[in-house]
């Protein structure tokens, strides 16, 4: 299996923590390149994403033993290059036998729509098969769509069925407090300075990226008479407040998967439309948490080999984006049993190499 984030799907890390189950782990936006190649008949391509990571230089896990008392499979390096006095590593695109994507409608032609967030990486996919197959709500008319409408056209489309028995889930369903804020807010209280400082940084006009967890919840205190536009790595621009209670969409979350709204600005896209605007340096501030930090600011947050793994996600494609981008981590500096984690060197795989600025070493805000 090749996956980014296996998150909080605990059967899928104890089958591969107790080498049940092969995984390459492989960064989000990536793995949305890779998939794309694949559909538009590109071999490889190079990529900041992951250069100094275990991704680069090879060994992470891909096969434990039982009870993973020992690694049987480990990554190969990647082959590395330098274009412009920047570090970029070889990728390799990636394709598919079939593909089995879920859309909102089809025509009788087999052209696809997607709705609000759940183009992400339907579309990719649907392009990098030799045979793909649709699952949509409805069967449009021959006429309902207009040409400039269609997110998928016909012609990577195979097969249609019209889903009969499904239940659009919502796994984390978010709501507004009728003060206006996140339900789940009272139980961060705890981390309330680190990420009102953290959203200091926020300067009028930014767009900026909020990872899961603490991160997110910075929107909430953004500085009077400052706009930022918030993008998530699912595909959406001008991501608004969580929703009321009663008008939560299945097909509107944000990258924690939970419910949230859309701004009068915003804008929805695919994955790999997603972390091409973070890849090309167009986000301003990414915003993430993180498990331990070096003095050289590298950054480890995304496994404990043996332990525990959650994939590094959009991650690494985050911290390695160009154009100036800004990395904030936003931790508490010591661990629960009060060990450190800001250390002379991450003892835990890296997801980034030299990308915490050293002026951000403070207040939890790094």
């Amino acid at each position: 299996m090749v996956s980014s984030y296996v998150g909080e799907n605990k059967e899928f890390a104890r089958q591969y923590l107790n080498g049940e189950l092969e995984v390459e782990l492989t960064p989000q936006g990536t793995l949305a390149e890779r998939i794309r190649a694949g559909g538009a008949g590109v071999p490889a391509f190079y990529t900041p994403t992951g250069f100094g990571t275990p991704i680069h230089k090879g060994g992470v896990p891909i096969k434990y033993g039982s009870k993973n008392e020992e690694v049987l499979i480990k990554s190969l390096p990647k082959e590395h290059r330098v274009f412009n006095g920047r570090h970029y590593i070889l990728e390799e695109a990636i394709t598919a036998d079939y593909a089995l994507i879920k859309a909102w409608k089809a025509d009788k032609y087999g052209n696809l729509v997607f709705r609000k967030t759940a183009r992400n990486f339907n579309v990719p996919m649907g392009k990098a098969a030799k045979v793909t197959i649709a699952e949509v709500e409805e069967i449009a008319s021959a006429d309902e769509f207009e040409p400039e409408h269609i997110h998928l056209p016909c012609v990577y489309v195979h097969r249609v069925i019209k889903g009969a028995r499904y239940e659009k889930r919502i796994e984390k369903r978010t709501v507004q407090s009728q003060g206006g804020s996140s339900a789940d807010e009272k139980s961060m209280s705890l981390q309330e300075r680190i990420i009102r400082r953290a959203a200091l940084e926020f300067k009028d006009g930014m767009y900026v990226n909020l990872g899961i967890g603490i991160p997110v919840l910075a929107s909430n205190y953004i500085p009077k008479g400052i706009k930022v536009t918030i993008q998530s790595e699912n595909g959406a621009l001008g991501v608004g407040p969580y929703p009321v209670k009663g008008e939560e969409d299945a097909d509107l979350i944000n990258a924690g998967k939970e419910t949230v709204t859309l701004l009068p600005q915003g804008s929805y896209f695919s994955s790999d439309e997603s972390f091409a605007m973070i890849r090309g340096g167009h986000i301003d501030i990414t915003m993430l948490g993180g498990m331990q930090v070096s003095q050289h600011g590298d950054l480890a947050n995304w496994m404990i080999p043996g332990k525990m793994v959650k994939g590094m996600g959009g991650a690494m494609d985050l911290v390695s984006s160009g154009g100036g981008t800004k990395v904030i981590v936003t931790m508490e500096h010591t661990t629960k049993d009060g060990g450190h984690k800001i250390l002379e060197n991450c003892s835990y795989p890296i997801t980034g190499k030299n990308c915490v600025p050293p002026d951000h070493h403070r207040d939890g805000c790094l």
